[in-house]
């Protein structure tokens, strides 16, 4: 796993076998970044990282400078890595253990970036219940993005605030905005496929 832009640019992190991850591809997270790029400075944005496994995404964030980062997993083995790697590099990222239903459901704050990563296996309902606690809680910044990744077997275009979607490979990233203004993004360039 490498950091693929930012401060750390090229910098390999190694975490320990035995997660029960599956990381976003370094192809997929490019993609994801370039997609963002056209729509924030990353420097100073609050960035929620759920179904967070290795840190993968939190660490692109904080190496371009987005801060306070949360990152929150069910897995202890998983929290702890983020915690010791952020110390490692004096990232702003506080890594939670918790059940990312709950964590939603007491939730208070409000973030630039939400993105999440579920388990392709979670069922339609369960993939739909994220972006309505979501939206239900207020967590999304008015100007603000949630992307969910996700499996070609589940789909999310018909929810509330459902913008566009880009697909890379087997992944496919589903971007919400409480403006779906985003005319511009579907001329960004890469190689992910408009549907």
């Amino acid at each position: 796993m490498r950091i693929i832009s930012g401060k750390f640019k090229g910098r390999r992190i190694s975490p320990p076998k035995g997660l029960p991850v599956r990381p976003t591809t370094d192809m997929s997270k490019e993609a994801l970044f370039n997609v963002l790029n056209n729509h924030f400075n990353f420097e100073g944005l609050k960035v929620l990282d759920l179904f967070s496994g290795t840190g993968n995404i939190s660490y692109e964030f904080a190496s371009r400078g987005s801060s306070p980062i949360t990152s929150v997993d069910g897995d202890f083995g998983c929290v702890k890595f983020i915690k010791q790697t952020a110390d490692e590099y004096d990232f702003n990222i506080a890594a939670t253990k918790s059940d990312i239903f709950k964590f939603l459901e007491r939730n208070n704050a409000s973030y630039d970036i939400i993105f999440a990563d579920p388990p392709y296996n979670f069922d339609q309902k369960t993939f739909e219940k994220i972006v309505s606690l979501i939206f239900e809680r207020n967590s999304l910044n008015d100007d603000g993005m949630m992307v969910i990744e996700h499996s070609k077997y589940t789909k999310l275009d018909h929810m509330i605030h459902f913008s566009f979607k880009k697909t890379y490979g087997g992944s496919i990233f589903s971007f919400f905005e409480i403006n779906n203004a985003t005319e511009e993004v579907l001329e960004e360039n890469g190689n992910g496929e408009e549907e």
